[in-house]
């Protein structure tokens, strides 16, 4: 199959550590996913929803959830997202998100 990439751009949302470095922080190392919950996805757990937002939605979780297939996931899909985000749609519901604490974030 041919992937066409013209007029196509991919977005995906991670947290950064600086603005003067242009690398995000893992997932693991982000604290900004422990203190959101999904209003779309209920059962989405912080990781789920970094996952989905860090990869556009090509996987839309760690392992499945309530609205996320397993085989959609980051550990059931068969291929893998390549590295310019090429196989990774162009537009994703994604989650609405919703801050656990208004006083969390600065």
């Amino acid at each position: 199959a041919v992937v066409s990439t013209q007029s196509t751009d991919r977005h995906n949302m991670v947290q950064m550590n600086e603005l003067s470095e242009s690398y995000p922080f893992t997932i693991s190392e982000a604290d900004f996913w422990d203190s959101v919950e999904s209003v779309t996805d209920p059962s989405a757990s912080s990781v789920d929803i970094a996952i989905g937002l860090a990869s556009s939605g090509y996987y839309c979780s760690k392992a499945g959830t309530n609205s996320c297939p397993a085989d959609e996931s980051l550990e059931g899909r068969a291929e893998k997202m390549d590295n310019k985000m090429n196989n990774a749609p162009a537009s994703y519901f994604g989650h609405v998100l919703k801050f656990k604490n208004s006083a969390s974030m600065n």
